[in-house]
């Protein structure tokens, strides 16, 4: 590999992920970024977990969601491991597929059906916290290095920490969209019954509570309906 070419197209990748203008695009570029970069890699994609249930966000191809799919089903795979941190191994790889891997003696069969051959994941973390995991697939048993991985690896501290940024100005956005459209629906119900601003919100909580409905769901509706509930 000419890694003088491949710093300038890291800083150049870590650059594009940043401004990204929204958490969709950045995912979406680390995947880009893990098959244009990442030597031998064919598809990739970010595996995240909610308890049990995994989430795959930016595939590049269906044989990710597949793969993913599979690993939930089964309570097992690498991808699994990587995204669940619960050792200090941060980045697997399984070179061949068409040998059994006995940490993993239901997935690998299945993923060979598939189509892997060779498979990398990667966990995606910070300091503060753990995100989930790249995962990058070829189809030709033993197409990942040594090389590879350390690509690989060094694409996955650059992504983590745009992941991190992107999702926090994510939820900041959500969270001041929420809050005006609270506001407006106060608004509303303060002019429609004639309430102080306090009086309003508590009409929004308590529908909220009783109905069980997020305030937000709540306070849209008002808006949308342009008078009380």
């Amino acid at each position: 590999m000419d890694w003088a070419l491949f710093a300038q197209q890291m800083a150049s990748m870590a650059r594009d992920l940043l401004s990204q203008d929204s958490l969709s695009g950045t995912l979406e570029r680390i995947t880009s970024s893990a098959v244009e970069l990442v030597e031998g890699c064919e598809a990739a994609g970010i595996l995240v977990l909610h308890g049990d249930r995994i989430q795959t966000l930016a595939p590049t191809e269906q044989l990710v969601v597949a793969s993913d799919l599979l690993q939930e089903r089964l309570g097992e795979g690498p991808c699994f491991d990587v995204a669940q941190a619960e050792t200090d191994e941060r980045v697997f790889r399984i070179r061949d597929f068409t040998q059994d891997q006995p940490r993993w003696p239901a997935y690998v069969p299945q993923a060979r059906e598939l189509g892997v051959g060779s498979m990398m994941g990667f966990l995606l973390y910070t300091e503060d916290e753990d995100l989930g995991a790249l995962n990058v697939y070829s189809s030709r048993p033993g197409a990942f290095t040594e090389t590879s991985e350390l690509a690989g690896w060094l694409l996955a501290s650059h992504a983590a920490v745009a992941f991190s940024s992107a999702r926090s100005h994510a939820q900041m956005e959500r969270a001041l969209d929420t809050r005006h459209t609270i506001g407006e629906a106060m608004g509303i119900l303060m002019g429609s019954r004639d309430l102080t601003e306090e009086q309003a919100f508590d009409v929004l909580r308590r529908y909220s509570q009783t109905h069980n409905v997020k305030l937000r769901e709540v306070a849209q509706r008002v808006r949308e309906h342009g008078g009380p509930l």
